[in-house]
């Protein structure tokens, strides 16, 4: 965890997040919270770590997400170097995709 992130101000946002109990509640939140832009470029950006760990190639992502090949560059740096994040949140992710099936 980056100690740089981590102030009070910052715990209380998380523990807000951690309070919504499902989608609807996660769509009314962030819709006051941030633009319509912002919460678009979170959703993009987790595609992008899935299709990154499918092995998709950059040309693959950019054509199905639109994302930036910056954008695709600096989420491929997270999920290889970062905080783990985006593994946490792809496996778990997964696990509940196959307890669907």
């Amino acid at each position: 965890m980056n100690k740089k992130l981590r102030d009070e101000a910052t715990d209380k946002w998380f523990d807000a997040i951690l309070l919504l109990r499902n989608k609807e509640e996660c769509y009314s939140f962030f819709e006051d919270i941030g633009t319509v832009a912002e919460i678009k470029a979170f959703a993009q950006r987790l595609e992008v770590a899935k299709m990154l760990n499918e092995g998709k190639t950059y040309r693959e992502i950019h054509q199905k997400t639109g994302a930036s090949e910056a954008t695709i560059s600096r989420v491929n740096r997270c999920l290889n170097y970062g905080a783990d994040g985006y593994r946490l949140i792809l496996e778990r992710l997964k696990e509940r995709e196959e307890k669907r099936e």
